[in-house]
């Protein structure tokens, strides 16, 4: 549904994109990651028809984005970061605009408006100005107008910035549902935001793409090995634990700290891909300890970001060009 081959885009002697390649499938939700300046904004707007790129190709709904710019943009909804209103129209107003601008046929303007603008919660302002709108409903008029069209893709750049958390909450259970009938792709900081809403993700930094995959995968892929948390009672036992659990098969180091309520952590590390879980269980329990919690040990997403983003620092030729700047 979405198709990105090798694509690049220079200013000058800057390199923004820099051999960018990905694809989305129908219906997915995908995470588009990066650190500020890292080239996610400029490849978004080169996605929508907002900007050209240097070399390569890029398809939206089957249509080449360069030799098809039409057709492409009237099967993608677009929210920027900087929601695109006018401030001296009512929501309403600048909903009805929109959909004239998208060539929704006028008989069915006003359901669509209404629609939309129940999708997103933002009726209770209908008439009012759009420049006298607080953050959080001025980037919910802006998803209203992304959506209003029902494209066959959706390409969200902050879609929460400036929400509340019930607003935030709503504004993800939304993403979600738009998934199926869309496929979307999500930019965002809130990195949490994508392990609960995206499939999969793509981590861009200084213009390149330095991963795609599931975020499951990501994190098996990235430690290596596998790690488990044992929390542990030892009173009345002797200190043996820590040796049987060593002597499973496939367990490769374990480290014990005591904390202190008088408790003892182990952290067993094992081979990649291998559950031993309640070999470890049986083995400390034998030795005469109490198992208060057992738990798999994962690389979070904030872990995997840093770890692909910050091997080494940006240099200078990188950066973003000023009017491409990511937020």
């Amino acid at each position: 549904m979405i198709e990105v081959q090798h694509v690049t885009k220079r200013y000058g002697p800057v390199t923004a994109v820099d051999d960018v390649s990905f694809r989305v499938d129908s219906g997915q939700i995908l995470g588009f990651l990066g650190p500020n300046g890292a080239g996610k904004t400029t490849t978004m707007r080169i996605l929508t028809g907002c900007a050209s790129a240097t070399e390569g190709q890029a398809f939206v709904a089957g249509y080449d984005v360069f030799e098809e710019p039409v057709e492409a943009k009237r099967r993608t909804g677009y929210l920027p970061e900087t929601p695109p209103l006018y401030p001296d129209m009512t929501v309403r107003e600048y909903l009805a605009f929109a959909a004239r601008i998208n060539g929704i046929r006028s008989v069915a303007q006003r359901e669509r408006v209404a629609a939309a603008m129940a999708r997103t919660n933002v009726e209770d302002v209908a008439d009012r100005h759009c420049g006298k709108l607080s953050k959080g409903y001025r980037q919910r008029v802006g998803l209203a107008q992304a959506i209003l069209h029902n494209p066959d893709v959706l390409i969200l750049d902050e879609p929460t910035a400036g929400l509340d958390p019930k607003q935030i909450i709503e504004t993800r259970e939304l993403i979600k549902e738009l998934a199926g009938d869309h496929t979307i792709i999500l930019s965002t900081h809130i990195l949490p935001e994508v392990a609960q809403t995206c499939e999969r993700v793509v981590i861009i930094n200084k213009g390149r793409v330095v991963a795609v995959d599931t975020p499951e995968n990501l994190t098996g892929r990235l430690r290596g090995s596998e790690t488990i948390r044992v929390q542990l009672d030892p009173r009345g036992a002797d200190e043996t634990a820590v040796v049987q659990a060593a002597t499973v098969p496939n367990v490769s180091n374990v480290t014990a700290t005591p904390t202190q309520d008088g408790l003892v952590t182990l952290e067993v590390q094992c081979e990649k891909g291998a559950d031993v879980r309640s070999e470890v269980a049986r083995a400390v329990i034998t030795s005469g300890w109490g198992l208060l919690e057992l738990t798999s040990m994962r690389m979070s997403l904030e872990d995997i970001f840093l770890e692909l983003t910050t091997s080494e620092e940006p240099r200078e030729e990188d950066a973003e060009a000023p009017e491409a700047t990511d937020a």
